[in-house]
């Protein structure tokens, strides 16, 4: 009777196991998302952080810095050595606001712009590496969304 017993009970999980730990699984997901980026990006002479930026200007060009900064959740001190390098790489620009010289605003250059129909094909490519479908995709996208407004709204 007591084997019977203990076949129904799960075994207990060590919560301190490598592998029972979620942040580790998330850590070495994004290594090897960026990995797999970076050949294809270094061709484009940019990096995985620059990639990022020129994705937002290809969605709204002429944005402010806090506003990229918001949309990436990085802060201006970390956006800003990215944003120069991408100027001096003659991707954008950089000016003050006419309505307000607090702000800078971004703006790609035709160079930046012209590197967006370039970066199809790199998505394209991770997605085969993926192996997943679209909507596999936007479904895991949706769940790490949740999971991220989770953890900013602890902290």
């Amino acid at each position: 009777m007591v084997d019977a017993l203990a076949q129904k009970t799960p075994p207990r999980i060590d919560p301190l196991l490598l592998d029972n730990q979620l942040c580790y699984a998330l850590y070495a997901a994004a290594h090897r998302m960026t990995k797999s980026y970076r050949p294809m990006l270094e061709r484009l002479g940019v990096t995985y952080p620059q990639y990022l930026v020129l994705l937002v200007l290809w969605e709204t060009d002429g944005v402010t810095v806090s506003e990229i900064g918001r949309r990436l959740r990085l802060d201006s001190g970390t956006l800003t050595p990215v944003l120069k390098r991408l100027e001096a790489g003659g991707f954008l620009v950089r000016n003050r606001r006419r309505t307000d010289e607090r702000e800078v605003e971004i703006a790609l250059t035709p160079h930046g712009q012209g590197l967006r129909k370039e970066a199809v094909a790199v998505r394209e490519s991770v997605m085969c590496q993926l192996n997943m479908s679209e909507p596999e995709v936007q479904a895991m996208r949706a769940d790490l969304n949740a999971l991220i407004e989770n953890l900013s709204a602890n902290g």
